[in-house]
Parts: structure tokens; C-alpha cells; sequence
């Protein structure tokens, strides 16, 4: 999913583990109009699955991301993947919970959205949106147990913003 102008993709670090120190590429993202391009990992962190991406691609638009301190118990959400490899599969459930789950390597606890909407491999680092649209978290397989799980945007743009840290960034995106 494009978190930022300039080819920025945010994904799990389950989905990329191991490939940022690789000499040559051999990640792809493939773009909805099928188009592949090598992707360079740059910046992930284990403890709260995320990864984020760059790939070089003209005119790419970020995706609407939402404020998810704003979320509430029983709204409406849809996860957005390719579980199974089947492209662009949507479900729908409703945020069960807003809690916490003990992260790896005591790094202490990190915000979690608990929905009920079905994820299976594939939905991996797709978005959790509401229903405007906007991207509330990135879905992880990785805890969770019954339940489906997301890192709230929140906690996603404090990771993207802290990859760019020492760097100048270009973004003019927002919450909404």
C-alpha cells in the first residue's frame, strides 16, 4: 500500500524479513495495473511487523490515511488483500477491541485494532480502512489469535516518520 508520495509502500516485516541487506533486489511490488518493480527495504522493524518500502513509480497516490485515535468499538471496517493469491479481496467486519499486544525482543506493548473480519495469509501488510475509505491500520498475521489484526495508522506514520528521521521529507499527507 502507497503510505507516501514518492514511492513509499508500507507492508509487514514478516512479508520482506531478511531482504534489506541483499546486493540486488528481489523483492517486487506489483501495482494494480499489473506493473512489477524492484522494491528496496528501507527501514523495518520485527517488533511491530512493519517494513517500509520504496519503489521507483511515476504518478503513485497515497492512499487516505485515517487517524486511528479516533476509532471506536463496534465501527465498521474492511481488510483489503490478496489472500490466497486472489486479488483485491475485501471483507467486512467491526472493530472487536482497541488494546495492546506484547511485542518480540521487550520492546514493550504496542497499540493493536482487534476486528472480526476474516484474514488469512495474503492479507498480510494490506490496510484495515473505514468505511470513508480511509486506511485505519495495516493488517498483521503475525498475533492475533481468532481475531484480526491491525497496527493502528498511528503507530504506522511514527515508524514511517522515524525511517525519514535525518531526512527531509516530501510528504504533504495528512490524517484524515
Amino acid at each position: 500500500m502507497v503510505w507516501r508520495s514518492g514511492g513509499y509502500i508500507i507492508t509487514n516485516h514478516h512479508v520482506v524479513a531478511g531482504r534489506r541487506f541483499m546486493a540486488k533486489p528481489r523483492l517486487n511490488v506489483t501495482l494494480p495495473d499489473g506493473s512489477e518493480h524492484p522494491a528496496h527495504v528501507m527501514t523495518q522493524k520485527p517488533e511491530i511487523d512493519l517494513a517500509l518500502l520504496q519503489i521507483d513509480a511515476e504518478g503513485l497516490s497515497p492512499a487516505l490515511i485515517a487517524d486511528s485515535r479516533g476509532m471506536q468499538v463496534g465501527q465498521i471496517v474492511f481488510a483489503v488483500g490478496h489472500p490466497w493469491g486472489q486479488r483485491g479481496y475485501v471483507t467486512a467486519g467491526v472493530i472487536s477491541s482497541l488494546g495492546t499486544a506484547q511485542t518480540r525482543n521487550r520492546h514493550g506493548p504496542v497499540p493493536i485494532i482487534r476486528s472480526d473480519v476474516l484474514l488469512a495469509p495474503g492479507n498480510s501488510g494490506g490496510p484495515l480502512v473505514n468505511a470513508a475509505g480511509g486506511v485505519l491500520g495495516i493488517n498483521t498475521m503475525i498475533v492475533g489469535g481468532d481475531q484480526g489484526v491491525a497496527i493502528p495508522s498511528h503507530i504506522v506514520e511514527a515508524f514511517v516518520s522515524e525511517g525519514f528521521k535525518g531526512e527531509r521529507s516530501t510528504s504533504s499527507e495528512g490524517y484524515i
